[in-house]
């Protein structure tokens, strides 16, 4: 294959992290890993200022304002993220003539319904966060442009803060935890979503404006994830389960939140690992560096 250029917003993240690891078994590439502090991608004169001189082949946008209770207050931060800047690098993807990978989420969907949603299910978020996601599919798609638009759900990783980190820094400390069980979906690995989004730079080109589901294969719900969380990690916890409403929090979860993931399999004829599988590759890296 021949060498790409590539641009990586809001790479100290767990999917940029994962990216940048990838990024070293691709030295005939060139990966340029931006975060805040070198790039702001709210400012649509900076990013076409630097994406007309560097002439990249693909924008990945990784970046998001992903806290989804705060978002609920801070409402201007976050629909700036994940609404305004995602149409900016779209937009700015097409006139240089690169094209786009932008990660978006389940939570544009209601989370009502009871078979995976396909991507081209009607939306209906429900929390601030999921309308901002939305609003930036929304300007992606107003700009044009040959883009893969990613919807993903519950991502964990070594990196950042996730619900993996979560229940092995609290169960150990705690020996008990309550976790809901009404909320039901597939954990992700970054690392192997990171895998399909090379995969998908080194095999495939959008045509025009594509939506593709991408989550660890299986499901299960909270409580069954941090059960197996505790049970691999060999953490003396016991995981008790609860209903939502004895959890309340200041944005709404999708209480279903699988994604058919058909589509994805059909265009780019990837193999996509179990949740359990890929947990428990994942778990030895995420304690060692807890």
């Amino acid at each position: 294959m021949s060498a790409k250029r590539v641009l990586v917003t809001g790479g100290n993240g767990q999917l940029g992290n994962e990216l940048r690891r990838l990024a070293q078994g691709k030295p005939d590439w060139e990966f340029v890993f931006t975060d805040v502090a070198e790039l702001d991608i709210t400012q649509s004169e900076s990013i076409d200022a630097f994406t007309a001189r560097s002439n990249f082949q693909w924008i990945v946008n990784c970046a998001a304002y992903t806290a989804v209770d705060k978002a609920e207050t801070e409402r201007e931060l976050a629909t700036k993220i994940n609404a305004l800047a995602p149409g900016i690098l779209a937009d700015a993807a097409r006139k240089t003539g690169a094209s786009l990978i932008h990660i978006s989420t389940d939570y544009v969907f209601s989370g009502t319904h009871h078979r995976p949603y396909k991507p081209e299910d009607p939306t209906g978020p429900e929390s601030f966060y999921g309308k901002t996601k939305l609003q930036g599919e929304e300007a992606v798609k107003a700009a044009g442009g040959n883009t893969f638009i990613i919807r993903t759900a519950w991502l964990y990783s070594e990196f950042g803060n996730n619900f993996v980190k979560t229940i092995l820094k609290y169960g150990r400390e705690r020996g008990k935890l309550n976790v809901v069980t009404d909320q039901i979906g597939s954990p992700t690995w970054a690392a192997d979503l990171a895998a399909f989004v090379v995969h998908l730079i080194e095999n495939h080109q959008p045509r025009g404006i594509e939506v593709l589901h991408y989550t660890n294969e299986g499901v299960c719900s909270w409580y069954d994830f941090a059960w197996f969380i505790v049970k691999l990690a060999r953490i003396d916890c016991t995981i008790h389960p609860i209903p939502t409403e004895e959890y309340p929090l200041p944005a709404p979860r999708p209480f279903y939140s699988l994604l058919d993931k058909k589509q994805t399999i059909l265009r780019t004829g990837i193999d996509i690992p179990h949740w359990y599988e890929s947990l428990q590759k994942a778990l030895p890296s995420i304690i060692k560096n807890l």
